[in-house]
């Protein structure tokens, strides 16, 4: 699987037969969405963006789902904003090639057994980082990842100049400093392979494409 970041909490990941994009709300960030006819659009938030394509099927709700040859799991959660017992969040798990990708947006720190249970062995984590009360910081990130212990950690939701966020976001380097973690590289395309991760947490920062 090929995985590439374009800015905010948005994800491309390509296999053989199909591509998901997850949280393509470029556009309104004042950057260009990426999502193309065919696509396979997740959106974390239960809000999904006004794409002006045919995608091939849009999920934005708890469930299993089994496109293309990819299996992915909607797991319902609570919202980095919900009161407690909410849950308008969707944290997503995305099999394929024997790869496990989480993603998980805009969540609280905090995952209860049966949530942990429905993730399972995760591969790759992406993470939002930028903070702010917004979304997730160094801190809250930290405690989710000894939870879940993904092989490789892919931090996303930093500020960057090229994004206009709704809420300032903490740079990188300070939310890395925060996760105690040293980026083992930063790449334009993370090509990931299960058998090639290793059994200890890497951070793996990856380029934004925008």
């Amino acid at each position: 699987m090929d995985i590439q970041y374009y800015g905010a909490n948005c994800v491309r990941l390509e296999t053989k037969n199909a591509v998901v994009v997850v949280d393509d709300n470029l556009a309104a960030l004042g950057l260009k969405s990426i999502t193309k006819s065919g696509d396979i659009a997740l959106a974390t938030s239960g809000i999904v963006a006004l794409l002006k394509v045919d995608t091939k099927i849009t999920i934005a709700t708890p469930g299993e789902y089994e496109v293309s040859g990819v299996s992915i799991q909607g797991i319902a959660a609570r919202a980095h904003m919900d009161e407690e017992g909410a849950l308008t969040a969707t944290m997503f798990k995305i099999v394929t090639d024997d790869l496990r990708v989480a993603v998980v947006g805009h969540i609280y720190p905090e995952l209860n057994d049966k949530q942990l249970e429905a993730l399972g062995t995760v591969d790759v984590l992406l993470i939002p980082v930028g903070g702010n009360g917004y979304t997730l910081d160094s801190i809250g990130a930290l405690k989710l990842i000894k939870k879940i212990e993904p092989k490789v950690v892919v931090p996303t939701h930093y500020a960057e100049k090229s994004v206009n966020y709704e809420v300032p976001q903490q740079p990188l380097e300070e939310a890395i400093k925060g996760l105690a973690m040293e980026p083992k590289e930063t790449v334009a395309k993370l090509k990931a392979k299960s058998g090639d991760l290793g059994d200890v947490s890497q951070l793996i920062v990856l380029e934004n494409q925008s």
